[in-house]
């Protein structure tokens, strides 16, 4: 995987969570475009083959490191949300520490409270995170 597309993954919160469970031939390492750590690019894949190739739901999901319950998460989110849907594991929660966030957030100082960069990430970038969501992306 090229540096700058791992650390892109990374700081937008999007590898996959299980990427040597993807068996599926696409993600073999012959083709680059094909990445088994981009966690978008499985899920879409992983619905494209049950929706176009006509492969049953437990072996997609199976064949792209998911549960046949994941599958289903996964596909009501995208119906709900198209490409979107599938940026996040929680159904219809949008991605909010976005890399712009996540940068303000590794620069500022450690001694800043969570309550008060909440407010502060509130005023510069009219997102409103939960505390322990910040706390969370203040660790990575």
């Amino acid at each position: 995987m090229s540096a700058a597309r791992s650390r892109a993954l990374t700081e937008a919160g999007l590898l996959h969570p299980n990427p040597g469970g993807v068996r599926a031939v696409l993600f073999d390492g012959r083709r680059p475009f094909f990445l088994a750590e981009d966690k978008v690019q499985v899920k879409y894949e992983m619905l494209r083959a049950h929706v176009f190739d006509g492969v049953a739901v437990k072996a997609a999901a199976e064949m792209h490191g998911y549960s046949r319950a994941a599958f289903y998460l996964v596909q009501a989110a995208f119906a709900e949300r198209g490409m979107v849907g599938l940026m996040n594991d929680r159904r219809g929660r949008p991605v909010k520490v976005t890399p712009e966030i996540a940068s303000f957030l590794a620069g500022a100082e450690s001694s800043i409270s969570a309550v008060d960069l909440t407010e502060e990430v509130v005023r510069r970038f009219g997102v409103s995170l939960h505390p322990r969501t910040l706390e969370r992306a203040r660790r990575r």
